[in-house]
């Protein structure tokens, strides 16, 4: 392909015929010859005669340029023009076009898929059957190689995965490849195992060239809480110059609203790949964070999913007897201050101080009576989700709460008194505890050897006290019940909270019974061995792009899966829910370090962008055309065809060379303005309007209405009206019309007051408007239907003289035919007209009244003509009227009444003058 810089032609010979031109200049020139000049005198006698056909008598030097540059049009046209031509080699064979299709890619992902594009473009030119791939889910079995048109129809639906790809399905999708073929590998920009060998693999099978984009890659690691502080850690791929970069936690407001809470700047260090930040905010707030993510990257590892090892739970404490300050040790809190401090936020106050707060549990340490108040907001707290954790102790043991009958507020009823073992006066040796069941939320949990618990308040046999029991003593006893109240839970340790009745809080287990119970929040992530045996379900799940999606039909994972947190297709990032808890499996890990994708020296990399070739030969031929149209109207001008008159200055074809290239397409004329466009429509010819109501529906029928209307008006009559136009009322001119048909809604809104002054100076210049309320089978006129209360609201602005129902001898029941009613779709309502002058008498041997030559500049109904009259597109009636015959007569008698409307408001009264007495009289003498 031949080029000139960026323009290049596909059939660079065709141009040699611009060398051409000069030799057609000339002979443009000699058409037509030059005339013999030769005095005549008797040419003084046509002086002042005008030629309807003129010729010029040579060629104006701008129609020659014009014609010039059309014919060179034409000629650089066919010779295929081209921006951008893209020299390449043509390659041959099958063509395997590799992505990564990982997260890394999503951060430009359109600029991926405009890059296959090119390949796949380049690749069809060249007849090379293509196979796309993905590294993230290669095929079962060979390499999927289709025509490449067929794979760029395809491409909406390839979307890259938010996990890198898997080493071991790579490598064995990679042993399976057979056959010779190339290889274009669209590289994310990031190196993960197994691509080494995959690139040793591909070479093997042909060349091989990577594409692979030179913008920053970034990621964040998981947020990490500690000591009141979230420190937060941002990578790049390959170390550069100082860049800042931001992050954003977002998370739901106390409405309910998915916003950005707080926002921090991370600045990296010249030649540095990690930026740390830490941030501080207060315990409401940063319980609400959902997530943190880079802003501006488009891209799942950019975001970083919180679970509640970030969520500090605000756990509220109260003592039943908490007045021994000396010993320290025999505080009911003090156990449960050093369990929790750590990883939950405290709370101390009264009980009705407390549940104002909403903390997320409440602890009541050997708290036995309530007042009624006191229980009633507990109550209600727990079941809108709380969880009630109780302890028992000597004053429980003690009470009477739940003997007779089970306290709400209790898991189980309890025996009086309570068991004491290991004394002299006791049931045997202190018990240890049984291994937990499967059922119990401590499932799993190692029972440490020297656990004892020396004594307990009871559980009353019960039914349900099995389902209850969630921990017990080695002798079967209940030493932990709970049972669900309402949205939360009540939890009863049947032991102290202190060491007095065990050693319970003295050992590990008592903390990670809180935490298994989701009092407190677990500062590190549970291991293998301990989410063994447990099934997690996904609730939102991470795209490649970053963005949250609901799991759906997602199944749940093994806690053995989970534990490891390698992304994949069976294990999407995202958040997972457990039976007390959730986690959250992020793209990024704690220690994942990002290594720049490393190529060989042999490998050709380039980046993505790329001059695509834009074919220019149909809008050079197109121009071409545009010329020569522009050629044939000056042509029409020069020899007073198109205008009347020859326009031979140079001024005048000036002008038209100047249109021709200044205007796009060639000559055109101004587009009228809308207010002129109407004027025109409304005047050449007759014209019916209709006001805009604002409601659809009612608009439609008004206009077929009105189309029906025209229909018989130009079937029956001398009058051939124009398709009927919708008027608006606050921008349209009145005066063009002599008819408007206003159908009145009851919320139509109220015309402005200069509407109102246009509506005025129509009716008083002699114009008629009908208006419809369509309510005649419902009310009588001025009756309680909405449309007439709505018409009444119209019409007191506008200037209407006296009202009467129509009288027998008005010239409405003889302007074109003799009638006595006006139905519409309705029928049975008065018709409201201007009334008669006061003075207006019959006159002998009259049949009506002498009246004067106006019209009435009003008609009010309710009949609903425009139904009545309304046809569709082949003529047909669009609307019922009354049933059988009698209804088609009540149609047409409708249509009769439009007629007689129509030639009233265009003739006026002149069916009254006494000329027409004699054929009236005939007709009403049959």
């Amino acid at each position: 392909m031949a080029g000139l810089g960026a323009l290049g032609f596909s059939a660079p010979l065709l141009l040699w015929g611009l060398v051409l031109l000069p030799t057609l200049w000339f002979l443009l020139r000699a058409v037509p010859p030059a005339p013999i000049r030769r005095r005549f005198p008797g040419v003084a006698l046509l002086l002042g005669l005008a030629d309807d056909e003129a010729q010029a008598d040579r060629t104006p030097w701008w129609l020659l340029l014009l014609r010039m540059l059309a014919v060179a049009a034409l000629i650089l046209g066919f010779a295929g023009p081209v921006l951008n031509p893209q020299e390449r080699t043509p390659g041959q064979g099958p063509l395997l076009v590799l992505l990564d299709g990982s997260w890394a890619d999503a951060r430009d992902w359109p600029r991926r898929i405009d890059r296959l594009e090119a390949v796949l473009d380049e690749a069809g030119r060249d007849g090379r059957p293509v196979a796309v791939v993905l590294a993230t889910d290669p095929p079962g079995d060979g390499l999927p190689f289709q025509a490449a048109e067929l794979w760029a129809a395809r491409l909406a639906g390839v979307q890259p995965a938010a996990w890198l790809p898997d080493p071991e399905a790579v490598a064995a999708w990679a042993d399976g490849l057979e056959g010779r073929f190339d290889t274009v590998w669209l590289s994310g920009g990031l190196d993960w195992p197994g691509r080494t060998a995959l690139l040793s693999a591909l070479e093997r099978h042909g060349r091989v060239g990577v594409l692979e984009s030179q913008r920053p890659l970034m990621a964040l690691r998981p947020a990490a809480f500690s000591d009141g502080t979230i420190a937060l850690s941002v990578l790049r791929a390959r170390p550069g110059p100082e860049t800042e970069a931001v992050l954003a936690a977002s998370g739901r407001d106390p409405a309910g609203v998915e916003r950005v809470l707080a926002r921090l700047p991370v600045t990296f260090a010249p030649g540095e790949t990690r930026a740390g930040a830490e941030l501080v905010l207060p315990p409401e707030l940063r319980n609400r964070i959902s997530r943190f993510a880079i802003e501006e990257v488009r891209s799942a590892g950019a975001v970083s999913l919180t679970d509640d090892s970030l969520k500090r739970r605000e756990v509220a404490l109260i003592a039943g007897n908490e007045n021994r300050e000396g010993l320290q040790l025999l505080s009911p809190l003090h156990y449960l201050h050093q369990a929790l401090a750590p990883t939950a936020d405290l709370i101390e106050g009264t009980l009705g101080d407390v549940v104002l707060a909403h903390p997320d549990v409440i602890v009541l340490a050997d708290v036995a009576t309530l007042s009624p108040a006191e229980s009633e907001a507990l109550q209600g707290w727990v079941e809108a989700g709380g969880m009630l954790l109780r302890f028992a102790g000597p004053r429980l043991a003690a009470s009477d709460v739940s003997r007779a009958e089970e306290d709400p507020l209790m898991p189980v009823r309890l025996r009086a008194g309570g068991r004491t073992v290991g004394g002299a006066m006791s049931w045997g040796e202190p018990k240890t505890l049984r291994p937990f069941g499967e059922a119990s939320p401590f499932f799993g949990l190692p029972v440490p050897d020297d656990v004892r618990v020396n004594a307990q308040v009871m559980a009353q046999p019960d039914p349900s006290l099995a389902d209850r029991s969630i921990a017990a003593l080695s002798d079967g006893t209940p030493l932990v019940t709970r049972k669900k109240l309402g949205k939360g839970e009540v939890v009863l340790f049947h032991v102290t909270a202190n060491a007095e009745w065990s050693t319970l809080p003295l050992s590990g287990l008592f903390v990670q019974m809180l935490e298994r119970l989701a009092v407190s929040t677990r500062p590190a992530r549970p291991d293998a061995v301990e989410l063994a045996g447990t099934t997690w379900v996904p609730e939102t799940v991470l795209d490649a792009f970053g963005a949250l999606g609901e799991a759906g039909t997602l199944p749940g994972v093994p806690g053995e899966a989970l534990a490891g947190a390698r992304p994949g297709p069976g294990l999407p990032p995202g958040l997972y829910a457990g039976e007390d808890r959730r986690l959250a499996v992020n793209v990024i890990g704690a220690d994942t370090v990002l290594s720049p994708a490393a190529w060989p020296a042999r490998i050709a990399v380039e980046g993505f962008a790329v001059a695509r070739e834009t074919v220019l030969k149909g809008w050079v031929l197109a121009l071409a055309l545009a010329l020569l149209a522009v050629d044939v109207l000056a042509s029409l001008w020069l020899s007073g065809r198109l205008r009347g008159a020859r326009v031979p200055s140079r001024a005048g074809g000036a002008m038209v060379l100047a249109l021709a290239l200044l205007l796009p397409g060639g000559l055109r004329a101004d587009e009228a303005m809308p207010d002129d466009a109407l004027a025109l429509r409304a005047t050449s010819e007759v014209v019916l309007a209709h006001v805009r109501t604002g409601d659809a529906e009612v608009d439609r029928i008004a206009d077929a209405g009105l189309r029906g209307l025209s229909r018989k008006l130009a079937e029956r009559t001398s009058i051939e009206p124009a398709a009927p136009i919708e008027v608006d009322l606050e921008t349209d001119e009145l005066s063009f019309f002599p008819f408007l048909y206003w159908p009145v809604t009851a919320n139509q809104p109220m015309p402005s007051p200069a509407a109102y002054a246009r509506l005025n100076r129509y009716l008083r210049t002699g114009g008629m408007i009908l208006f419809d309320t369509r309510d005649a089978d419902v009310a009588g006129y001025g009756g309680g239907s909405s449309e007439g209360r709505r018409l009444q609201q119209l019409a007191r602005p506008l200037d209407i003289p006296p009202l009467e129902p129509i009288p027998p001898d008005h010239v409405l029941t003889r302007t074109f035919y003799l009638l006595q009613d006006f139905p519409g779709r309705n029928a049975g309502r008065e018709v409201w007209v201007e009334a008669a002058p006061a003075d207006a008498e019959r006159v002998d041997g009259m049949p009506f009244r002498d009246l004067n030559d106006g019209v009435t500049p009003v008609v009010i109904g309710g009949n609903d003509w425009a139904s009545a009259w309304a046809v569709d597109g082949q003529g047909v009636a669009m609307f019922p009227v009354g049933r059988g015959y009698a209804g088609e007569r009540q149609r047409e008698i409708a249509f009769r009444f439009g007629i007689n409307l129509i030639m009233h408001v265009l003739t006026g009264n002149y069916k009254s003058d006494q000329v027409h007495v004699p054929a009236l009289l005939d007709r009403l003498g049959q």
